[in-house]
């Protein structure tokens, strides 16, 4: 109540962030913590120029948010509050160490399909877009912004449709970027798998996304997400065209068929995993050529393996 009555006050607002972060260790505070995000987000908003109070809030709803994940419970934070974490990106969109800080908060809120709604409808996309091309080395920006994207994208929304199709190149070189870093590519493929479903990918992208997956898949083997997440974006690609299915077979750094083979004996325990390298060998499949270079590799044997591991699946 003393934060709402003193909104131009800058200092009130920093004490009472302050002060209401002295509560976040206290368990019994939590659901009184919980209503107050709508204040904090406010105090951001109005005293923007402030980086020091900015960056308290930040924390101080990353540290709500993240009991609220540990409890169970998915934050759907309103329209206001995702208009306010838009501000503040812009406001702060040249400072690399805060705006670390805050993608990982949009990540969290993201986690909510209401809370990702709101701010699709306030225009986050292309701010995000614009902060991994500036910001394209930073694992930690990149991996928040590509999971929101995926967030963002999942929506059965179409409004973003044109928007979402320039997420592609970006999201590509994420990857390209961070072939290396398992959590940042695993993010990346679940972002590109989102935006093969949403139709945002064109001819001339199959073939080097395909390649791009493949590579993700080679340099991540042990990986579950990451491999689970790339076959259901390369099996999307697939689906909308010969081209991805013949760069999975003509792959230069190795046959394709023989990495889904790899990959199986690799995670031949994990359902998801196995149900993600079936579907890709399906829509693979519906092209003769491709059959036939299947057959060569003998990939029926490896089908009646995975009919004897999972035969109630």
């Amino acid at each position: 109540d003393f934060m709402q009555a003193c909104w131009d006050i800058e200092e009130v607002q920093a004490k009472g962030i302050r002060h209401l972060a002295s509560f976040v260790k206290d368990k019994s505070a939590f659901p009184c913590l919980l209503k107050c995000t709508e204040v904090i987000a406010l105090a951001m908003k109005t005293h923007m120029s402030s980086l020091e109070l900015q960056a308290e809030g930040c924390t101080l709803l990353l540290e709500i948010l993240r009991q609220a994940l540990e409890q169970g419970m998915m934050m759907a934070l309103d329209e206001s509050v995702a208009s306010c974490l838009l501000h503040t990106v812009r406001k702060h969109s040249e400072n690399e160490e805060f705006l670390a800080m805050l993608c990982t908060l949009l990540m969290m809120v993201s986690a909510s399909e209401v809370a990702a709604e709101n701010l699709r409808k306030v225009g986050i996309i292309p701010d995000l877009l614009s902060i991994l091309r500036r910001f394209l080395r930073n694992d930690k920006i990149c991996f928040s912004c590509c999971a929101v994207l995926w967030s963002l994208a999942v929506s059965e929304n179409n409004a973003d449709q044109a928007v979402l199709e320039g997420a592609v190149p970006v999201t590509c070189a994420v990857l390209q970027e961070h072939l290396l870093n398992g959590v940042v590519a695993e993010s990346a493929c679940s972002a590109l798998w989102a935006l093969s479903l949403r139709g945002c990918l064109t001819d001339s992208d199959y073939e080097p996304t395909a390649a791009l997956l493949l590579d993700a898949l080679r340099m991540n083997p042990e990986r579950a997400v990451l491999v689970k997440n790339g076959c259901l974006a390369l099996a999307s690609l697939v689906r909308l065209s010969e081209t991805a299915a013949l760069a999975i077979l003509l792959d230069s750094k190795g046959s394709g068929t023989e990495l889904i083979k790899d990959e199986y004996h690799l995670h031949f325990e994990d359902q998801g995993v196995t149900e993600a390298l079936c579907l890709l060998m399906n829509e693979m499949l519906q092209y003769d050529n491709i059959m036939r270079d299947m057959r060569s590799h003998k990939m029926e044997k490896l089908l009646s393996e995975i009919k004897l591991q999972f035969p109630f699946s």
